[in-house]
């Protein structure tokens, strides 16, 4: 479908139908992403306040083939929350819609509106003493409504599930500008086709989620996390078997650590410090959420494991303070990874009885493309591994851009021959479009591009995003 940009004369329109100042002009803020590789042309920002006035933007917009990018907090990495080609659209922030509107601690459920900060959710369900799970390095400025709508993963998927999982309900908006109420606290509701599984995961794309119903959960009385060394990712693989033996669902996450990752910290964040002297080349990251004594099932877990020459060193954090120290060195390995700059990142998705033959076969195809650093870390528990291929320790990533393509077809290449997925938690955005189509199922594909020409007929919904 053809659409027009959002002119003057529209914004004027448009402006006449919604509480003053709702609308303004697009800000820088609004128009890069956090990788600088996608650059938005402008446009009108719209920022509502509740459905109502979003149902308004989206009906007006679907009305004049004007198209709508939705925003949440922006801290995507696919390029979904910015239009660089195209008419110019109307940028939707969702973060003036920003309230906690309930809390059933009983029931184990909290309603959320989507421009709620991750970070301030979590921090509603512990006041309630209960936990809300999500938990990724952006849930300081990243906001509930992208989580969904990007599915987000984060490091307790293991034991909580995706962004998926934790929704019970949806309140949205579709592209006619219809409200769905569908904030249902319903643990069994089969009465039809699921939508909220449809809009969750959609990018933004079918339409625009305004709140949610998520789900908590008790907060684990014993907290215990570790750190271990390993001598691969197969004994990595087999300390995690181990580890569900000795305490089954109690594992809330499961890391994966490179060593090059933590030389990266050491390097550029000099003042993280690191538990251990000497840098490991592999080391996995655990912890468990118990009743009690989670320290001590550590201490179990960590006997067993030298017995049977899985480890060789670890610590287990004595404190809170020690805990956080270890978690902000797993935090702060995206970072460090920033600060040297990647030739190439890659979020992917596999089997876990696959994953250490991936990554030896993967370091030595990155290895005869050029002379590259590599730092292979993750969430080893749920199988999602971040592979990400940097230049020669001195050199900058400008100096091999040319190569960019070329790394990243042939690690999502063998992806694919491993039976995994190029895009594990990140979404396909605008960055990966070539790639779904590459590898996509033809069917799923035609039913994906059916279900968007139903709801969206006009595709004025994220154009150029997903599909």
């Amino acid at each position: 479908m053809t659409l027009i940009p959002a002119s003057s004369d529209f914004s004027t329109r448009l402006a006449a139908q919604l509480p003053e100042n709702t609308l303004s002009g697009a800000q820088a803020g609004y128009l890069e992403e956090p990788r600088g590789r996608f650059f938005g042309a402008g446009g009108i920002l719209a920022r509502p306040r509740n459905a109502a006035e979003v149902a308004t933007i989206l009906r007006a917009c679907n009305e004049a083939r004007v198209a709508v990018v939705p925003y949440g907090g922006g801290t995507g990495l696919v390029g979904a929350q910015v239009m660089p080609e195209g008419p110019t659209p109307v940028i939707l922030s969702l973060e003036r819609m920003k309230a906690v509107r309930a809390i059933y601690p009983l029931e184990n459920v909290l309603v959320a509106e989507a421009g709620c900060i991750l970070a301030d959710v979590q921090a509603a369900a512990a006041e309630a003493e209960r936990l809300f799970p999500l938990s990724l390095g952006a849930e300081g400025s990243a906001r509930i409504g992208g989580n969904l709508a990007t599915n987000a993963g984060g490091v307790n998927v293991l034991r909580y599930g995706n962004a998926r999982d934790l929704c019970l309900g949806l309140e949205a908006v579709l592209p006619n500008g219809e409200i769905w109420n569908g904030l249902t606290r319903l643990r069994k509701d089969n009465t039809g086709y699921d939508l909220r599984n449809l809009l969750v995961g959609s990018e933004g794309t079918l339409g625009v989620i305004t709140a949610a119903a998520l789900k908590l959960y008790p907060r684990p009385r014993s907290v215990g996390t570790a750190m271990m060394v390993v001598t691969s990712p197969q004994d990595a693989l087999e300390l995690l078997a181990l580890a569900r033996e000795m305490a089954g669902e109690s594992i809330s996450a499961f890391e994966l650590l490179h060593g090059q990752g933590l030389r990266f910290v050491r390097d550029r964040l000099p003042d993280v410090r690191l538990p251990l002297n000497d840098i490991p080349d592999w080391s996995v990251l655990i912890e468990l959420g118990m009743s009690k004594a989670a320290d001590a099932a550590l201490e179990a877990l960590f006997e067993a494991a030298l017995e049977v020459r899985l480890v060789s060193d670890g610590v287990i954090a004595q404190s809170d303070g020690q805990r956080s120290e270890l978690w902000g060195l797993r935090e702060h390995i995206p970072i460090a990874n920033k600060a040297v700059g990647s030739v190439a990142s890659h979020d992917i998705s596999l089997p876990l009885g696959v994953v250490p033959d991936f990554i030896a076969t993967a370091d030595a195809r990155v290895a005869a493309l050029g002379p590259f650093r590599v730092n292979c870390f993750g969430h080893l528990g749920d199988g999602n591994l971040h592979y990400n291929v940097f230049p020669p320790e001195g050199e900058s990533r400008e100096a091999y851009n040319d190569r960019r393509h070329a790394v990243s077809d042939a690690i999502y290449d063998l992806v694919h021959s491993f039976g995994g997925s190029f895009s594990a938690e990140h979404g396909v955005g605008r960055l990966k479009v070539a790639d779904l189509q590459k590898f996509g199922d033809p069917t799923r594909l035609a039913a994906m591009r059916a279900i968007k020409a139903a709801l969206d007929p006009h595709g004025i919904m994220n154009p150029g995003a997903v599909l």
